[in-house]
This record gives C-alpha cells, structure tokens and sequence, in this order.
C-alpha cells in the first residue's frame, strides 16, 4: 500500500553548519556596488543591503505513514513558513506521498485563487513539493534524477558564476558568467566600466571561453540595448536578467533591437506560465527556473517541457549549488549546463558558496555527478533538522 502524508512541516534554518556549512556564504569580489531596484537612481548606489529581505532559508519536512520523510528548502523563512505550516499542509496531510502532480496542482490552484500562486506562495510551493519529491525517491528507493527520466548524460558541465576567475579557473571550471557591478543610473560611465570588466575577462580568458554576463533584473529595456551593442564584439555566450521580471514590453524590445545576441531569463519568473509566455513570444534563448523559487521539481518539470516544445534551451539558476539543482540539471536533456554561484572565498570548500545541502556532489573540473542516493540525497536525520532549526 502506497503510503500517506502524515505531517508537513516547514522552519526557519537556524543554524547552516549543521547542513555541512563551515562558514557563511561570502564573496570575495565586492558587493557593494551591485546592481539592485533601485540602481537607477543613483541616490541609491552602493546600497544593494537595503533592499534585501533579512528573512532566513526553510527547511520543509514531509512525513509519511511508513515513517520516511523528505526535506525540501527555499528561502524568504518570515512570509513562507506560516503559508506552509497553516495553508497547505493542513490541504495535503492524508494524501498519497506519490502523487507529487496532483499535489502541486491542489497547492497551486488553492493559492491562486486565495492570494496569487507567484511570490511568496511560490516559495512555499517549491519546499513542499521538493519534499515530496525527496520522499517519493526514498519510497521508490531511486534518485530523483532517475524517477524524472534521467540521466540525461553522464555527467554535467558546470559554470562558475563570480568576478573572481582566477579562483573559479583554480577549481577547474572553464565556463564564466560576470555579475554585472553598476545599473543604469551610472548611465554612459556604467556601460563604460561593463564594457572595461567583460573586455578584461575576455582578455584573461581567451577568445573561446564561454562567458556570460548577469544585470541582476535592474536594467531597461533602452540601457540593455546600449550595452548590448558596446558588449557585441566580447561574443557574450549570453546577456542574462536585463529587464524586471514582469516588464514583458521590454523583454520584446530588447529581443528585436539585439537580434543576434543570445539572452537569458527566468530565475525571478514564480510560474510555469511566465516561462509558457516568454516561450511562445520568443523573448529568450535560454529559460532560467529557480526550483527552490519557481515551485520546486514539479514547476521545473513542466518548463523543461516548455523548452524542449519551443525549441529553447534550458540552465537551471543556481543548477548546482545544491541536491535539488544538481538532480534535474542531470535528469533533463533541454539543461545546457549546471551554475555554480561561488559565493565563498578563494580555496574555500564550495559546500560555503550558497544553499548547499549536505550529501550533495561538488563539480570535479567543472563537471558534476549528483548523488546516487535515494531521493535528492539529502544526508538529514530528523533529529539534525531540529537541531537546525532551533
């Protein structure tokens, strides 16, 4: 008999070293003039902090009847916990562990019609249903990569996501992606100190280098296409998150006016149907679906097969970094490849660089296998989750 849901529980992590994480996740290129809501006013430059939600990452439990649970994680603890604990917990507890399609749609369509399913039930969305998906794996004993199809290929190529390349190159990767270090409210002189940080990675890497280039989801549509055209000769493997994530006008003018240039969106788009939207006008080259954000494993199931439909690759945001990115970056063949953002300091373990969970692989010359255990691979016991959360 298949078993039942018997508990969902979702709490703020407390304490990240119990996850294997030996010291906060830091940067060791500067923060402090990235771009962010506000950068186009330069009464704000600098002041990236300022408009970050102080709210901590979550840790979801579901438990079942046969006494196995799984884990799922997403951030913005404050908002979220209480959705998961008071709304749809309560919906899905007594329901089949197996029925991970039913139960995202029974939590999706509840919270749409409640107070919107994008933002912050988005969130709870994604640990519940990586919860499930955990525990649907250590029911069927087999990997979450296997149980969506996979492996896709043996393994999977990674990118470092960082201005520090001479560390990422020491850790093996040999594909990049700059984080852009000023908006548009620095007008002419900030395309100017782009085009002078993508001319000298372009220097330093040489001319076949895959490199990328981050705007943080902080420009307009006419500045992008200002930078676009002064990038064009650096050969960008792509321009990612230039426009708000729900400026649609501007992600369509931008795609006429930089015909040739490859871009990228997704990590800050909440619902499949973004993705579904942007697919069918042609907006982007590459579709980009946060699972811990977008609604988990389910959510980036269905966008993957968006992709494959279109005609549009796909690069999972933050693909890497952690058991829930690595599983179906491995599992899916529309994934181009896995983003490690490293956000530690050089020669720092990458179990430090952002949302990592314990029992998950690390890129090996910047290629990655994901755990072959069951589930995502979570190496979590009930008592460890507690002791992290308390």
């Amino acid at each position: 008999m298949t078993p039942t849901i018997t508990e969902v529980t979702a709490a703020r992590l407390r304490r990240p070293e119990v996850l294997g994480r030996t010291a906060p996740a830091t940067v060791s290129w500067d923060l402090t003039g990235m771009m962010h809501p506000l950068s186009s006013d330069s009464a704000f430059a600098g002041q990236a902090s300022r408009f970050e939600p102080s709210w901590d990452e979550v840790l979801c439990v579901v438990a079942a009847s046969d006494g196995s649970f799984g884990v799922g994680m997403t951030c913005h603890a404050g908002p979220v916990v209480p959705i998961v604990n008071d709304f749809f917990g309560p919906m899905i507890v007594g329901e089949s562990t197996l029925a991970t399609e039913r139960l995202w749609n029974m939590m999706s369509r509840s919270a749409n019609s409640a107070f919107g399913a994008a933002g912050l039930a988005a969130y709870a969305l994604s640990a519940v249903d990586l919860a499930l998906w955990d525990l649907k794996g250590k029911i069927l004993d087999r990997p979450v990569y296997e149980l969506v199809g996979g492996p896709a290929r043996e393994r999977t190529r990674c990118y470092a996501t960082g201005n520090d390349l001479d560390d990422a190159r020491r850790r093996g990767f040999d594909a990049f992606k700059l984080a852009g270090s000023v908006g548009p409210g620095s007008t002419t002189a900030g395309i100017t100190e782009t085009e002078r940080l993508v001319a000298n990675a372009r220097a330093e890497l040489g001319a076949d280098a895959d490199l990328m280039l981050d705007c943080w989801s902080t420009l307009d549509a006419s500045y992008t296409v200002r930078l676009g055209e002064a990038l064009a000769s650096y050969r960008l493997t792509w321009i990612e998150d230039y426009a708000p994530p729900d400026d649609w006008p501007g992600f369509a003018d931008v795609r006429r006016r930089l015909p040739t240039q490859m871009l990228a969106a997704g990590e800050r788009w909440l619902s499949d149907r973004a993705f579904a939207y942007a697919a069918q006008h042609r907006l982007v080259d590459v579709l980009q679906p946060d699972i811990q954000w977008v609604g988990g494993a389910t959510a980036a199931l269905r966008i993957a097969a968006i992709a494959a439909a279109s005609g549009i690759e796909l690069a999972l945001h933050a693909g890497c970094n952690d058991s829930y990115g690595q599983h179906l970056s491995h599992a899916l063949p529309q994934n181009r490849w896995a983003e490690m953002y490293v956000g530690c300091p050089p020669g720092e373990s990458l179990m430090n660089a952002w949302r990592s969970t314990p029992g998950m692989s690390l890129p090996d010359d910047g290629w990655l296998v994901p755990s072959g255990a069951p589930g995502f691979g979570i190496e979590l016991t009930r008592d460890q989750i507690g002791e992290a959360t308390s």
